[in-house]
């Protein structure tokens, strides 16, 4: 059920009984416990998009209520914990998360106590005008009461004079951060691409470990689900978490000196070696509906026993990469290369460690950008795969110099030269994604060759009908490669790209 016919309000620690009554004057309060105490549960997903967006989803005992800006609550049975949104059995809450991310799983992002009250406001005649409820949240940190009124016909006086009373002790921030603030004070909101801020005069050296420091505590917090298997988006932020690491140390050229770069470089590639066969196979099951659509149903027998064997792999990788990360040998590591980054004067400088962030950044930037361009110019409908993988490439790193340096220039022209870009790269990707999909279906099939030299027919051609229709859509993503390119590559944006980033040096 959804209620929408009154207010809710979010006041910082438990509700002042006394100082309401004072604010309501002649009107009195009755407020009834409703039961004992119980506990409750926070579900959100990893980033945290419900409360993002001001939401609040409570799990107690076998409901979940949400409570949404200008909605009240909505409530349905059944728990939550550990599901996807699409996976909720069908009610208020489900289509109420329409917009949760469907790779996200609904996991607890902390918990506590609750009390549930009943509340009545009567007028000096003693008749009831205003009824609701106070449920107040308790951690071992704070807590926080969430007080709902509710309108009743013929009283509409009276509640807007209690509306306004819990207006004066509520916050006036909206949504429901307030209530987060105040029952887990010390929790730091989690994100996957989180903004370093930065120095124009910051030395380059500062600012590129400033980076790598930030984004191995992203990758750090994102050990725990891969562990637990929560959903593929951990091990996925992780490795993201990584690559960006991997790419400062490649495109901040001389802020290290080359042994110390080359040294590092290795250590994250090692890193990331474990992770590379979980993570494509999370992608292969992930496409496995799409798969199905793309090829005919006398091809299906085919496609399920792939899915099997590959669901069968995932769990032998997932138990090799969850024995790794719970190792004594890789915490010592991660805890290790923290305390290198967290003293600059612990690595070894190179030319440009002492560079200005601001005006290092403007050179590497203009560089890649010329790069990018001069690239995409070239190709034609006959240019070999090998280049517009090249242009991938590049693309991304160009995107990563961006982001990296983002706090340093102005954030709207920031803005209109990244979309084009994110298109571009969009289109890059799916061409990739379809190059790789092929390569690995036939290294699959190589695979699966029998003794006597014979592949399972069954499979064998459902691989086939699958390669088939991908080769044909990354031909025709080659030709959106050209036309996204000549939209990013426009006046306006060129003009743009020449402010920012171009110097008489350059």
């Amino acid at each position: 059920m959804a209620d929408t016919s009154g207010d809710l309000f979010v006041i910082p620690g438990a509700l002042d009984l006394d100082a309401l009554g004072q604010i309501l004057g002649s009107m009195s309060l009755q407020v009834a416990s409703i039961g004992p105490a119980k506990p409750f549960t926070i579900l959100d997903c990893h980033d945290q998009s419900l409360r993002k967006s001001g939401s609040l989803l409570i799990e107690i005992g076998r409901k979940m209520r949400l409570l949404q800006p200008d909605v009240q609550f909505f409530i349905q049975g059944g728990g939550g914990q550990g599901k996807f949104v699409q996976d909720l059995p069908p009610g208020p809450v489900r289509d109420a998360l329409g917009g949760f991310p469907r790779l996200r799983a609904l996991t607890e992002i902390g918990g506590g106590m609750v009390d549930s009250s009943g509340l009545i406001v009567l007028d000096e005649l003693q008749k009831t005008v205003v009824r609701g409820f106070v449920i107040v949240l308790r951690s071992d940190a704070g807590q926080v009461s969430l007080v709902s009124i509710l309108r009743l016909r013929g009283y509409d006086r009276d509640y807007h004079a209690v509306r306004k009373a819990l207006t004066v002790l509520s916050k006036p921030d909206r949504g429901m951060e307030p209530a987060f603030r105040s029952v887990f004070p010390d929790m730091v909101p989690y994100q996957a691409k989180p903004v370093v801020p930065l120095g124009k005069q910051e030395p380059a050296a500062q600012a590129a470990s400033d980076i790598i420091r930030t984004f191995l505590s992203v990758a750090r917090r994102n050990e725990p689900g891969v562990i637990a298997d929560i959903d593929t988006e951990y091990l996925h932020d992780y490795r993201v978490s990584l690559r960006r690491i991997r790419s400062v140390l490649s495109l901040f050229k001389g802020v290290y000196s080359d042994g110390e770069t080359a040294q590092m470089k290795q250590v994250f590639s090692d890193l990331m070696a474990p992770t590379g066969r979980l993570r494509d196979l999370d992608v292969y099951l992930l496409e496995k509906d799409r798969y199905f659509n793309l090829v005919p149903p006398i091809l299906h027998a085919g496609l399920n026993e792939m899915f099997d064997r590959f669901e069968k792999e995932r769990a032998r990788a997932l138990t090799r990469l969850s024995r790794r990360l719970r190792s004594a040998e890789y915490d010592a590591l991660m805890c290790e290369l923290t305390t290198r980054f967290d003293d600059p004067a612990q690595l070894e400088s190179g030319p440009n460690a002492e560079l200005g962030a601001y005006q290092y950044a403007r050179t590497l930037i203009w560089k890649r950008y010329r790069k990018v361009c001069k690239l995409a110019r070239s190709i034609s409908p006959d240019t070999p795969d090998e280049v517009v993988h090249d242009l991938r490439i590049h693309c991304k790193k160009l995107r990563y110099l961006m982001e990296f340096f983002s706090p340093l220039f102005d954030a709207r022209a920031f803005k209109t030269i990244i979309k084009p870009l994110k298109k571009l790269q969009d289109n890059l990707g799916l061409f990739n994604d379809y190059s790789v999909q092929q390569e690995a279906l036939l290294a699959f099939v190589d695979q699966q060759v029998s003794r006597a030299g014979q592949v399972d027919a069954k499979l064998g051609l459902a691989a086939g009908g699958l390669i088939a229709v991908l080769n044909q859509r990354q031909h025709d993503e080659r030709g959106r490669v050209i036309s996204n390119f000549q939209h990013f590559d426009s006046p306006d944006t060129r003009r743009l790209f020449r402010t920012l980033f171009h110097t008489p040096e350059d």
